[in-house]
C-alpha cells in the first residue's frame, strides 16, 4: 500500500509538472502572438534591416507619440515574459524567450537614446528606402495596389513626423557633420520629376496584372498618378526646402560622435547595438590595426607573386586605373555576377547539407552602391542582390567574387532565406543582428576560397581587399567616433591599405561618420564565427563535419554573439 501510495503521489507530482510546462509555452505562444500583431500593426520591427523596407498600407508611426507608444508595450512584453518559468520550456523555447529578452531589453534601452534624431545618413534615408520599396515588392492583386494606394496618400503625414525629428535633432546639435553630407540634397531632389511617368512611384502602375479588368486598371492608374502627383512630389519638396534651407545649415562642424552632448555614452550604446558585444573603442581599435596588418601581409605576397614592378601603393594605383579591372557596361557586370552565383550554387551541397527554397534575383541598384534585400516571406517576393551596375566604375571585377559570395550565396540570401523557412518564432525570421549577419556575409567571402575560387590572383587580392577594408572599419570608426581622428585623416588610411577606388573610399568615410558603429559588425562577427569553427575543429578533430558545422550557425537564425556562442559549445559537446 505505501509503494502504491507513493507512486500515486509521483505520477500525481509528474502531471502537475506537465501541466507547468504545458502552462509555460502556451504562456511563451501568447507572448509571442500579441508580441508579433502588434509589431505588424505598428509596422516596425525592431532590430530589422532597414534595406527591406516596404510598404504595407498605413505606414509607421515616427511621432514622440509613437514612441511613447511602442516603449509602454515594451515594458509590458518585459513584465510578462518575466513571468514564464523558463526551466519548464522546451530547449527549443528556452532559446526563444533568451532571445525575446534580449531583444525586448535592448529596445528598452533604445528608447532612451537619439536614434529617431539620425532617419537619414549617407547610405541611405527614410526618403530612400521609401522610393527603394517598390523595387522590393510584388504587385499582384488588387490589395496590393490598395495598400500601395494607402502608403502613398500617407505619405505627407510620415514625412512631417520625420522633418519634426530632424527640427529636435538641430535644437540639441544632433546633426549630421557638414562635409559628409555636402551634395546630400540630391538623394531627395532626383524624386522631383516633371512627368509622373518618370517617378520610380509610377513603375507599379505601369506594370499592373494582365487578368486586372480595364476598369480596374485605370483606377489605380488615375488614383496612383493623383496621388504621386500631389502627394509625394510636394512632400518630397517639403523635405528638400527643409533640408536645404534648415537642416544644412546647422550641420556639425565636428567628425566623431563622442563630441556632442552624452555622445560617448551615445557610440558606446551603438557599438553594444551593432556588435551585440560590450567591447570598448580602445579594443576594437587596435583589433583593428592587428587585422590590418595581418592581412596586408598576405596582400603583398600575391603582390611579390604576381612579379608587380612597383609598392603596394604603385599596385593599387594600377587597379584603380587599368580598364581591365572594369566591365565595360552594366549589362556586362550583371551578367558577370550572375555567372559568379551560378558556379557558387553548384558547390554549395558540398558545404551545406540544408539549402533555402527561396531565390534571388540580380538587379542594378537604384540608388548606388551594391546589398541585399531579403524576400518579404510571403512567398511572392524573392530575395534581391542588388549591384552598382549603372556606375561600373564602382564595381571593380577583382572584387566580383567576393562581392557575390557576401551579398547573394553563401552569404546574405543564404543566411536569411534560411531563416524565413525555419520552424520558429515569426519575430525571429525576420530579426538581424547586424555583427551576426554581417559577420556570415564576411565569413562567406573567405569561405570562397576553401571551395576552389578566387583562382585569379587579381581577384584574391580583390578578397583580402575586402577583408582589409572590414578591418580598416574598425580602426577608423573607432578613431573618428571616439579617438578625435579628422574625415582627411581616415580617408588616407582606408586608401593606404585598401584598393577600393578613391570614389568607394570617401563613400564610405561618410557612411561611417553618419552611421556610426554598424561598420564595426562585420569584422568583429567574422572572428568570432571562425573562433567558434576552430575550436569545434579541434575538439572534434575527425568528427568534425563543415556541412553540420553551417547547418548549426544558421540553424537559429540570427543571434546575439554570446548566444550564439553558448549554443555553438552546447553544439560542440552534443557531437562529441
Amino acid at each position: 500500500m505505501l509503494f502504491r501510495a507513493i507512486f500515486v503521489a509521483m505520477a500525481a507530482l509528474l502531471l502537475s509538472h506537465q501541466a507547468e510546462a504545458t502552462s509555460a509555452s502556451e504562456q511563451l505562444q501568447q507572448l509571442l502572438d500579441e508580441h508579433w500583431q502588434h509589431a505588424n500593426q505598428e509596422q516596425i520591427f525592431f532590430r530589422k534591416d532597414p534595406d527591406t523596407f516596404r510598404m504595407n498600407g498605413p505606414l509607421p508611426d515616427v511621432s514622440a507619440k509613437g514612441r511613447e507608444r511602442r516603449q509602454a508595450f515594451n515594458q509590458k512584453m518585459l513584465q510578462q515574459a518575466a513571468k514564464i518559468t523558463l526551466s519548464q520550456l522546451t530547449a527549443a523555447e528556452q532559446v526563444t524567450l533568451r532571445l525575446f529578452n534580449y531583444e525586448r531589453e535592448a529596445e528598452a534601452k533604445s528608447y532612451l537614446q537619439f536614434d529617431h534624431l539620425f532617419p537619414m545618413q549617407a547610405y541611405a534615408g527614410y526618403h530612400s528606402y521609401f522610393a527603394g520599396a517598390v523595387d522590393n515588392m510584388s504587385f499582384l492583386t488588387t490589395a496590393d495596389y490598395d495598400n500601395y494606394l494607402i502608403s502613398l496618400a500617407d505619405f505627407t503625414r510620415y514625412n512631417q513626423q520625420h522633418i519634426d525629428n530632424l527640427k529636435q535633432a538641430i535644437a540639441k546639435g544632433y546633426t549630421h557633420y557638414c562635409a559628409s553630407f555636402a551634395g546630400y540634397d540630391k538623394t531627395i531632389s532626383k524624386h522631383i520629376v516633371d512627368d509622373v511617368t518618370d517617378s520610380v512611384f509610377y513603375a507599379p502602375l505601369a506594370q499592373q496584372p494582365a487578368r486586372f479588368s480595364d476598369k480596374q486598371r485605370q483606377h489605380y492608374l488615375t488614383a496612383g498618378s493623383k496621388l504621386i502627383t500631389d502627394t509625394i512630389f510636394p512632400g518630397y519638396k517639403k523635405l528638400h526646402r527643409f533640408f536645404t534651407d534648415e537642416y544644412m545649415p546647422a550641420c556639425r562642424n565636428v567628425v566623431g560622435i563622442a563630441e556632442l552632448e552624452d555622445g560617448a555614452a551615445y557610440y558606446q550604446y551603438l557599438i553594444n547595438f551593432y556588435t551585440t558585444t560590450n567591447m570598448t573603442p580602445e579594443q576594437i581599435h587596435q583589433l583593428g590595426l592587428d587585422e590590418v596588418k595581418r592581412i596586408r601581409n598576405q596582400m603583398d605576397n600575391i603582390i611579390q607573386k604576381l612579379q608587380f614592378n612597383g609598392d603596394f601603393a604603385a599596385f593599387v594605383r594600377f587597379l584603380r586605373t587599368d580598364p581591365q579591372f572594369y566591365a565595360s557596361n552594366s549589362q556586362q557586370l550583371l551578367e558577370k555576377a550572375s555567372f559568379i552565383s551560378r558556379k557558387m550554387a553548384g558547390q554549395l551541397p558540398k558545404w551545406f547539407s540544408t539549402l533555402p527554397r527561396g531565390t534571388f534575383d540580380i538587379k542594378a541598384s537604384p540608388n548606388g552602391g551594391a546589398y541585399y534585400v531579403a524576400s518579404d516571406g510571403s512567398g511572392t517576393t524573392s530575395g534581391t542582390y542588388f549591384i552598382g551596375a549603372n556606375d561600373v566604375r564602382s564595381e571593380p571585377l577583382y572584387n566580383l567574387e567576393a562581392l557575390t559570395f557576401h551579398e547573394a550565396e553563401p552569404g546574405h540570401h543564404l543566411q536569411s532565406a534560411l531563416a524565413q523557412e525555419m520552424d520558429m518564432a515569426e519575430f525571429r525570421k525576420t530579426l538581424y543582428h547586424s555583427a551576426y549577419g554581417e559577420g556570415w556575409g564576411l565569413y562567406a567571402e573567405s569561405l570562397g576560397k576553401e571551395m576552389g575560387f578566387y583562382q585569379d590572383p587579381y581577384s584574391d587580392f580583390g578578397r583580402l581587399t575586402y577583408e582589409a577594408w572590414r578591418a580598416c572599419r574598425l580602426v577608423v570608426d573607432t578613431g573618428m567616433h571616439a579617438m578625435g581622428w579628422s574625415r582627411q585623416q581616415a580617408i588616407d588610411y582606408l586608401a593606404a591599405n585598401t584598393a577600393l577606388t578613391m570614389a568607394e573610399v570617401t563613400a564610405q568615410i561618410d557612411r561611417y561618420i553618419t552611421w556610426p558603429a554598424q561598420a564595426l559588425s562585420y569584422k568583429i562577427g567574422e572572428i568570432k564565427i571562425r573562433q567558434l569553427r576552430q575550436q569545434a575543429e579541434q575538439q572534434l578533430g575527425a568528427k568534425f563535419d563543415i556541412r553540420a558545422f553551417h547547418d548549426h550557425i544558421l540553424s537559429s537564425g540570427s543571434l546575439p554573439l554570446d548566444l550564439l556562442q553558448k549554443l555553438t559549445l552546447e553544439w560542440i559537446a552534443s557531437q562529441r
